[in-house]
């Protein structure tokens, strides 16, 4: 069955940085669009970012512009998430999802269980 398992989560001060990870398995990884999505206490879910299936095109909230990046390595099943200048706001449960298909970033139908990121000083 399809299990995404996020780790890298934890408590970093404004403009730090942390490096969320996503393991897949259960299904045939480089064939699928990834995505990082994230709630904040007492939010809705919000998309943050997504990547094709071979990685050649991403895709980010403007939230997030500019201070994340998304990537991932088709020969471990790892999509990655690069977070920088980290700010308050940031802070939220981040989770990981599958896409549909190969392109479709905003869709998805399997998430993980989310790893937290606090950001305060």
């Amino acid at each position: 069955q399809v299990q995404l398992v996020e780790s890298g989560g934890g408590l970093a001060q404004p403009g730090g940085s942390l490096r969320l990870s996503c393991l897949a398995s259960g299904f045939t990884f480089n064939s699928y669009a990834m995505s990082w999505a994230r709630q904040a206490p007492g939010k809705g879910l919000e998309w943050v970012s997504g990547v094709y299936s071979d990685g050649s095109v991403t895709y980010y909230a403007d939230s997030v512009k500019g201070r994340f990046t998304i990537s991932r390595d088709n020969a471990k099943n790892t999509v990655y998430l690069q977070m920088n200048s980290l700010k308050p706001e940031d802070t939220a449960l981040y989770y990981c999802a599958k896409g549909l298909d190969r392109i479709r970033v905003r869709e998805y139908d399997y998430w993980g269980q989310g790893t937290q990121v606090t950001v305060s000083s």
